[in-house]
């Protein structure tokens, strides 16, 4: 059974593997998700380069985008037998180059597609499919768009809603100030749970803390963190115990311990070929907050230290920051 109470959004150039088993060593309960894979890439590109992920992952969820019900049904199916958790629907991307491609916000203005599209994805799979969604587009703020779009969208199967509690305006912003300036509505998100008491509402947009996370689930049934949880990842750490109510760990985990994990898995990684970078990249907030962060960061991105593809090279940024934490204690 996947929790909703917390999950860490799909971003793009992000959310890959090594990102999703990064913040797997922060927190065994927070659901991750994929960056988005559109329809095309799966059905005619390198299934296993889109699709391979580390068993610790779990839970994780595939988002798609597309917009042909057959389509993302065979990815769905695709899904399933690649041994996610969950299946998601992008509805809420605004960028042209998705636009070009008929999918992400631009589908809430074809709520009877969508539906139609979950119901193929939901006849293919197993899986839960969910979809992510905006409460708007362009100038369009009416509450009764949203609710239209949901209510219908759910006649399909859809019993999971993620809320991006802004508007997407497909012309004239880009992707990040689509992020910023249409103005977060948390309170459209929240009717949408009293209106639709049986489905499962989560929230996203602009969360930065668990305490923002406990207010939020005074109202809807989840939280989606972005960006926050990758510039900062700490903060995942307690989310076991904040959000989901474990008892804290007879040991509890510290980012050196992270940091050891993370090179014992990049030694892995780059046995396969693939350079130290792509597992570093992510790691680079690990310490934000603590004396020496900023040369844990340096040295995750020194090219020439980067080069000799020595997943080693983790261990001792992190006895630095160590030496530093010790120096201003």
């Amino acid at each position: 059974m996947i929790d909703p109470r917390l999950s860490v959004a799909p971003m793009m150039a992000w959310t890959d593997r090594h990102c999703r088993f990064f913040h797997r060593q922060l927190s065994r309960r927070t659901l991750l998700y994929t960056e988005m894979v559109t329809t095309g890439a799966l059905l005619h590109g390198d299934v296993p380069a889109h699709l391979d992920f580390d068993a610790g992952e779990h839970p994780v969820a595939l988002q798609l985008g597309g917009s042909e019900p057959d389509d993302l049904a065979a990815c769905a199916r695709l899904a399933q037998r690649w041994g996610y958790d969950e299946v998601n629907l992008n509805c809420g991307c605004p960028s042209e180059r998705v636009q070009r491609g008929a999918f992400g916000a631009c589908l809430m203005a074809e709520p009877l597609l969508v539906r139609d599209a979950v119901r193929a994805m939901r006849e293919a799979c197993d899986l839960p499919v969910t979809v992510k969604h905006r409460i708007g587009i362009d100038r369009v703020e009416s509450y009764a768009f949203v609710r239209d779009f949901v209510g219908t969208v759910s006649e399909g199967g859809a019993q999971t809603f993620i809320v991006h509690a802004r508007n997407a305006w497909l012309q004239g912003l880009s992707p990040k100030e689509n992020r910023e300036i249409p103005p977060l509505r948390y309170e459209i998100a929240y009717r949408l749970k009293a209106d639709f008491p049986s489905l499962t509402i989560v929230i996203n947009g602009g969360v930065v803390s668990l305490d923002q996370v406990d207010a939020h689930l005074r109202h809807v049934d989840g939280v989606m963190i972005g960006r926050e949880a990758y510039q900062n990842p700490w903060l995942l750490a307690d989310a076991d115990r904040r959000v989901f109510g474990d008892p804290p760990a007879d040991v509890p985990i510290d980012r050196w311990q992270v940091a050891a994990r993370m090179a014992d898995y990049a030694r892995s990684v780059v046995r396969r070929g693939e350079p130290l970078r792509n597992v570093t990249r992510h790691m680079l907030g690990l310490f934000n907050g603590l004396p020496g962060a900023r040369r844990w960061r340096q040295a995750l991105s020194d090219a020439r230290q980067l080069a000799a593809n020595d997943a080693t090279l983790i261990v001792r940024a992190a006895d630095g920051v160590r030496s530093g934490v010790r120096l201003a204690a």
